[in-house]
């Protein structure tokens, strides 16, 4: 008898006994849990209802909607385009990445001088990188607000520039294109300084030219007043329809024009921007630089007046003490913000002035 409890003791419970056990373990688990996970859900909703309710409605309005309209990088026109595939905007081109600062990662196009079209069928990155050393010069083009590298505006200037003999690295800073992180300009300016460095670390004796327009006027003479203090003057800076300052290009900007009559709105951006460090400050930049530098500006721009591109020609001109290093050419009507690329002149002016500079 004592046997036989022993063996039916020994006997294992059925499989579906020990699963219904297992499941009323759980449900018990999360009857005690829940007044604690009700508890940390009701800490986290005050404290975002405190942190709301903190600040003014305008701080949280404003800073955001600034963030947008200047960077406007949700805009990821033309959309549908595959950026790791630069031939089929452009041909004798590589898309590659480069790491900016940890978990940033921009999108590069590397456009080579149509010269070397030939050359450059089938090759790989590795062949393109070697070819920033024979000798032909180097721009690493910053773009506007908008958009990505493969827009059609800047695709047809990286055209023009590569039939007029240069490589052109175009970059997406991060947030644009598929470049991961968010935009700030901080973020930009370290964007523009790791492309350059970069390139600068690969081209030999090969000079490297920064390029910058409309919002990336301010990138470049952000990045080339960093690179200045460090002891490392950029070979030269092409600035095309650059404004003086944020401040300045955004009461100017069309969508923000009517803010000029209401001046607590406008106040009210004004604050957003300090906030957020949006200052992109060309006019104070242009006053600490040495590197050649050439200001583009078309006659009928309405996105950043041509009265812009004066003044801190102006302001450049009276910094520099060698005044031959500072230029400025205005183009005719027809071209308008984008569109300088269309100019026949373009080409010519370009090449001649860092010529002149590079001899």
């Amino acid at each position: 008898m004592e046997a036989q409890d022993c063996e039916a003791a020994a006997t294992p419970e059925p499989p579906c006994r020990g699963l219904v056990a297992e499941w009323w373990d759980m449900v018990g688990r999360s009857v005690r849990s829940f007044p604690h996970s009700c508890s940390t859900l009701g800490r986290k909703i005050a404290a975002l209802y405190n942190s709301f309710t903190s600040k003014p409605l305008k701080e949280h309005i404003f800073p955001p909607l600034m963030e947008m309209l200047i960077y406007f990088n949700f805009y990821k026109a033309p959309f549908l385009v595959d950026l790791k595939n630069p031939e089929a905007k452009i041909p004798h081109t590589v898309n590659f990445y480069i790491s900016s600062e940890p978990g940033v990662i921009l999108g590069v196009w590397h456009t080579v001088p149509s010269c070397r079209e030939g050359d450059a069928r089938g090759k790989d990155r590795g062949w393109y990188e070697a070819a920033l050393q024979d000798g032909n010069p180097i721009i690493v083009y910053l773009h506007g607000s908008a958009q990505h590298r493969a827009a059609s505006h800047r695709v047809r200037l990286a055209k023009v520039l590569s039939d007029g003999g240069f490589h052109v690295l175009s970059v997406d800073y991060r947030g644009f294109g598929d470049s991961t992180g968010k935009p700030t300009e901080e973020g930009l300016t370290v964007d523009a300084i790791c492309v350059y460095e970069w390139t600068k670390a690969r081209s030999g004796m090969t000079p490297v030219c920064l390029w910058g327009h409309s919002l990336g006027t301010g990138v470049a003479t952000n990045a080339a007043k960093v690179l200045e203090e460090k002891g490392c003057p950029v070979d030269a800076i092409v600035l095309e329809a650059p404004f003086t300052n944020m401040w300045v290009a955004c009461i100017n900007y069309p969508l923000l024009m009517i803010c000029r009559k209401f001046p607590r709105c406008s106040r009210a951006l004004m604050d957003a921007m300090k906030r957020d460090r949006i200052v992109f400050p060309s006019d104070e930049n242009v006053k600490f630089l040495s590197s050649p530098l050439l200001i583009l500006h078309g006659e009928d721009d309405r996105t950043v007046p041509l009265e812009c591109g004066k003044k801190l020609y102006e302001i450049a001109h009276t910094a520099y003490r060698n005044k031959e290093r500072v230029k400025m050419v205005i183009f005719p009507p027809g071209f308008h913000h984008n569109l300088l690329c269309k100019s026949p002149l373009l080409i010519m002016t370009v090449r001649d002035f860092l010529s002149k500079q590079w001899a």
